[in-house]
């Protein structure tokens, strides 16, 4: 194109530094501290444009396709050169895919087509590359075939017909129509649109690619916000199956109770109605029995289960987090891109460490001890017991020998003071009444002294875990938005950056 030997030439790669050839009345070559080289030289195409000549896409070395990719938002016209021997390369698709994402108008030229020697063979290397063209640049480029030894022999012996036969002055008049003054000024005016056509794609690409790890984050966080809220109804409605265990040892209990009083309180116990201390003992043996262990075996479950429960909870959030870092390990591995990623590692970090620490430091044993203790001052407080630090078991034994006081008691009095058999059948009733009231205030007590410090204990370790919790999620929802409001803006300007090619296509 030039018809001068001005660049360097040759069968390695030569071209090391962007060189710019612009018109000049002498040739010169002049080197500039950004690692172009300004070229100039007596040549009239030279006269109404400047061309740049970049190192080439499988040059050896990896700073030449640097340069290339780093000078190509500045063309305003690309003339994209492959060759028959090796069309389409894989570093020449990437390089045409990043000049297709500046928006520049691309023409495609196929060297050395001297080198096939059949027409058909010609053909298919051309509809290969159109193919491959169009693929990577949404539309069908002008693509020329050529030979630029055969070119630049024609145009040194001044053969026009050979000339044009090697396919150069083609595309040196594509070149020169298609940059006259109106296409020049359409270019220049393309070329910024083009420039932020790339930044609002770029950053499109960058938003969306943040959102969608938020997207996973914040589904992670509603997930888990979705099965906390299960665990604590599911844990609710196994602690009703759980309770009535406890009840059920309870109403055995009064059954036993109800039967014993049927069995001693008749004329023909007389004798041993009249020890109170018999009586007692007797109740004791045989209602109350083993209900103290059982009834403490059963609440100690309970108080274990609500333990491991939080535990288990704890250790959710710990895998919860584990699967989101995994997920995105290779960000976390030390090639961050940014303060978003910084800080969202950051606080996926705290919040993953301070779940590891929740469970490496979880004493379940001292854990089930405090709750039980818990426990049992609440049921001893509502039953205005005063039994000092005792075990649960025993809290309900002095209720059953309570009962059993008041009972024998009110029968020797009775009996002081009337017939046996007049005083018997009303205090047995008496006495099966007290009994079942004093038995259903227990269970009351108990069941609600449960149901209300699991929920308590419950609730309480939910807040834990959302206080740990909380800046990663604030982060995951506040970045969301922003993120959100950056891609609606980024997508506006993309809007209008389109609207503005139509425009300028309208001129």
């Amino acid at each position: 194109m030039i018809g001068q030997r001005v660049l360097n030439e040759g069968v390695t790669p030569t071209t090391a530094r962007v060189a710019v050839l612009r018109f000049g009345d002498l040739a010169s070559h002049e080197p500039t501290p950004d690692g172009f080289d300004i070229i100039t030289a007596p040549v009239e195409l030279l006269e109404t444009l400047n061309i740049v000549d970049t190192p080439g896409t499988n040059a050896i070395l990896r700073e030449h396709e640097a340069l290339t990719r780093e000078f190509v938002p500045r063309a305003d016209l690309v003339l994209f050169v492959t060759s028959a021997d090796r069309p389409f390369t894989e570093s020449e698709r990437v390089l045409l895919e990043a000049v297709r994402r500046w928006g520049k108008p691309v023409l495609i030229a196929v060297n050395k087509m001297d080198l096939l020697e059949t027409v058909a063979d010609r053909e298919t290397l051309l509809e290969f590359v159109r193919t491959h063209a169009a693929a990577l640049l949404g539309e069908l480029p002008q693509v020329f075939a050529l030979s630029a030894r055969q070119g630049a022999r024609a145009r040194a012996a001044g053969d026009g017909q050979a000339l044009e036969a090697s396919g150069l002055a083609p595309l040196e008049r594509f070149i020169e129509t298609s940059l006259d003054d109106e296409a020049r000024f359409r270019l220049k005016l393309r070329n910024p649109l083009g420039v932020g056509r790339r930044v609002v794609d770029e950053a499109l690409d960058l938003v969306n690619a943040r959102l969608a790890i938020l997207q996973k984050d914040f589904e992670a966080v509603e997930g888990l916000d979705r099965q906390l809220r299960l665990h604590r109804e599911d844990v609710l409605r196994d602690l009703r199956f759980r309770l009535s265990d406890i009840e059920k040892e309870l109403l055995d209990f009064e059954k036993r109770g109800q039967a014993f009083f049927d069995e001693m309180l008749r004329i023909g116990r007389l004798p041993d109605l009249l020890n109170r201390h018999k009586v007692a003992a007797a109740f004791e043996r045989e209602a109350v029995a083993d209900l103290p262990s059982r009834v403490e075996r059963r609440v100690g479950a309970v108080v274990e289960w609500m333990a491991d429960n939080e535990l288990r909870v704890w250790r959710g959030v710990s895998e919860l987090l584990e699967r989101r870092e995994a997920a995105h390990a290779d960000r976390l591995a030390g090639r961050l891109t940014g303060p978003f990623d910084a800080d969202r590692a950051r606080l996926q970090d705290e919040v993953r460490r301070e779940a590891q620490r929740a469970v490496e430091s979880f004493d379940q044993r001292a854990e089930a001890k405090r709750l039980a203790e818990s426990v049992r001052e609440s049921i001893a407080g509502a039953a205005l017991l005063q039994v000092g630090a005792v075990g649960l078991g025993t809290l309900v034994t002095a209720v059953a020998s309570t009962t059993v006081a008041d009972v024998t008691g009110l029968l020797a009095a009775g009996m002081l003071s009337v017939l046996g058999f007049l005083v018997l059948p009303a205090r047995r009733q008496r006495a099966r009444r007290e009994l079942e009231v004093r038995v259903g205030r227990l269970r009351a007590t108990l069941m609600d002294t449960l149901s209300k410090k699991t929920e308590e204990e419950l609730d309480a370790g939910l807040r834990r875990i959302d206080e740990a919790m909380a800046p990663y999620t604030r982060f995951v929802r506040a970045e969301r938005e922003r993120l959100v409001a950056a891609r609606d803006a980024f997508e506006s300007f993309g809007r209008h950056l389109t609207a503005l090619h139509a425009r300028l296509d309208a001129m």
